[in-house]
């Protein structure tokens, strides 16, 4: 109402000074500050009477002041001030609706969930919406004009830089981001970008788009620790089935250490005592001695509960652990091994202690699903590399096989077919190859055994030495 009334007073003035003045000039022209001042009432209707009624006074003061006689200058500056007064009832109508446009929108973004603002191409805010203000904690008046990554302590999982010139490029950016709110608490939020551009195609800003993850990692990292936590109990429980084989392996070495030391000591009390054969002696316990320190590293390593770091790995060197691990369990059920490893198979890349695990669990499976079954008992290893599988590590067994109705289910958690089994070893198993971008499958046909097919992806250029 007070701009319609201040628009209402300019007019009658600008008359009145138009119709008596002597003054020889456009004065009508000033008309065109009544459409600005009626256009701040953001109402069309509004601008449009101020323009109506502009015009119709400016042709009054013309009619009363010239009577239509006067064609000359006063004519030309009626003319003027009409188009003038146009223009700027124009101009007011096209501000108006990119006005109602852009609030339109505004309040789309307030309506939202996610947490939106607009930073210019400095990073300083020009926009932040209701949903920030509620989980930021920063009113919309206090965030604008502020640095948006100093305000909020944002954390990127990648170089900023990288990110920005990404941006620059592609026009959008997607990532999780660490951020800070008011209260000093940290936040993870799943994060879009878009770019702003001008007609010259320059960016001049940018509309992030952020989403509250911190309850969602917190729950992801919590089942990765339970599977991690599952799978540390899955080879508790594999080494202690194995305890017997753990206890030859160290046996062996520390009974060797034992004999060469009585050699030597033999060799020494001779008279004269032979030297040579001492030192050979001393030799050979300390190469055992080592063996039995690699023999309780490996154990330690394979029981240990943190994951170990990725590396690349021989997948030789990794089979041969494995059945190192597993091979009292193969005397013990009379199983004979067979392996057949491919010259110049790739290397590959991951946890070695996890993948040592999987083939654990595999030959141990095969082993047991022998140890009962009556004609022939082999055990095949096979390692093999193809541009489209990638490197394959075959388990091959000639029990008795998998039943098809036990096929489906066998890799379910919890489901087992042994009378002390947990039930986790494949589910384990399947979720380790994969997490390593790999798969694990299997295949059999009643009394003719089992295959379970491990495939890796390969290292280009990493070749087994």
């Amino acid at each position: 109402m007070a701009f319609s009334a201040v628009a209402t007073l300019l007019a009658l003035g600008i008359f009145l000074i138009d119709t008596l003045s002597p003054l020889e000039g456009a004065i009508a022209v000033l008309y065109v500050l009544v459409v600005l001042i009626a256009s701040r009432t953001s109402r069309r209707e509004d601008i449009i009477v101020a323009a109506i009624a502009s015009i119709a006074l400016t042709i009054l003061a013309y009619a009363v002041s010239y009577d239509f006689n006067d064609v000359g200058s006063p004519a030309l500056r009626a003319i003027v001030s009409l188009a003038a007064i146009g223009m700027a009832t124009m101009l007011a109508l096209q501000n108006q609706a990119a006005t109602e446009t852009l609030a339109g929108q505004a309040r789309l973004l307030n309506l939202s969930h996610d947490m939106i603002f607009v930073r210019d191409a400095t990073g300083v805010v020009t926009f932040w919406n209701d949903a920030a203000e509620q989980i930021y904690g920063w009113s919309a008046a206090e965030a604008k004009g502020q640095i948006a990554d100093t305000l909020l302590g944002t954390q990127y999982p990648a170089d900023r830089a990288a990110i920005e010139i990404e941006l620059v490029e592609n026009g959008r950016w997607e990532g999780t981001l660490v951020q800070r709110t008011r209260s000093g608490s940290r936040i993870v939020v799943d994060s879009r970008w878009a770019a702003r551009r001008d007609r010259q195609g320059r960016m001049t800003g940018v509309l992030e788009t952020h989403t509250d993850i911190t309850e969602r990692q917190a729950a992801q990292d919590a089942v990765q620790q339970a599977q991690a936590e599952l799978a540390h109990a899955a080879r508790v429980a594999t080494l202690g089935e194995l305890t017997a084989s753990i206890a030859h392996e160290v046996s062996q070495p520390l009974m060797a250490i034992v004999t060469n030391g009585e050699a030597g000591m033999r060799w020494l009390r001779r008279d004269p005592p032979d030297l040579h054969e001492v030192e050979s002696a001393l030799g050979r316990v300390i190469a055992e001695g080592r063996r039995a320190s690699d023999i309780v590293k490996r154990i330690r390593a394979f029981l240990k509960k943190a994951p170990s770091p990725q590396s690349e790995l021989a997948v030789g060197t990794l089979v041969e652990e494995a059945i190192a691990l597993v091979q009292r369990e193969f005397m013990r059920a009379n199983v004979q091994l067979r392996v057949d490893l491919q010259a110049g198979l790739p290397n590959v890349s991951g946890d070695r202690i996890q993948l040592q695990q999987v083939l654990v669990n595999l030959l141990v499976n095969a082993s047991q699903a022998m140890a009962d079954h009556p004609g022939e008992r082999l055990l095949s290893v096979d390692a093999s590399y193809s541009h489209d599988i990638g490197v394959e590590i075959m388990v091959r067994d000639t029990g008795p096989g998998i039943p098809e109705e036990h096929l489906r289910r066998l890799f379910d958690p919890f489901f087992t077919t042994k009378r002390d089994g947990m039930g986790m070893g494949l589910a384990i198993c399947r979720t380790t190859a994969e997490a390593h971008g790999g798969r694990l499958s299997v295949e059999s046909l009643p009394n003719h055994g089992a295959t379970f097919r491990l495939a890796l992806p390969a290292i280009e250029g990493g070749v087994l030495e």
